[in-house]
């Protein structure tokens, strides 16, 4: 069985905790990649990157194998991460795969062009702790399965 690495995207992620209990359940190591420092467990890599627009995904991306599990809500990256061979999961627990990517990619295009027109303003919904439940049962289904690889 393969132990597939989580790396968490993690200046917005707000499931940090629940990565650290999985990963230490199912002996996965997490590469915490961050453009400020943040306190992280012992068990747990944190990366540094400079600041900058996506210095957090590209050296996420760079790094990514097959098999390995991403957390992020950027969906850019989710591509990448895809096209390694990699899962990518968002925070909420949702999958993204190769037939939702290219709908997630143009809905993300559309979303920027109403913006710069000052449309469609207003942001993601608040976190729920059904999305928290969710992604846990997520994380550990995509952890599994990397497993079985």
């Amino acid at each position: 069985m393969t132990t597939p690495t989580i790396f968490v995207d993690a200046d917005a992620c707000p499931v940090k905790e629940e990565i650290y209990r999985v990963a230490r359940r199912t002996g996965c190591p997490v590469q915490v990649v961050a453009n400020m420092f943040m306190r992280t467990p012992p068990d747990v890599t944190l990366t540094v990157v400079d600041a900058g627009p996506d210095a957090a995904d590209d050296w996420i991306a760079e790094r990514v194998q097959p098999g390995d599990i991403v957390i992020t809500n950027d969906i850019p990256l989710a591509d990448r991460t895809l096209k390694a061979g990699g899962a990518a999961l968002g925070a909420t627990g949702k999958a993204f795969t190769e037939s939702s990517i290219g709908a997630a990619l143009a809905q993300r295009e559309l979303m920027e062009h109403l913006r710069s027109f000052g449309e469609g303003g207003g942001g993601p919904k608040p976190f729920s702790p059904q999305d928290r439940s969710r992604f846990l049962s997520a994380l550990d289904a995509a952890v599994m399965k990397a497993k079985r690889r």
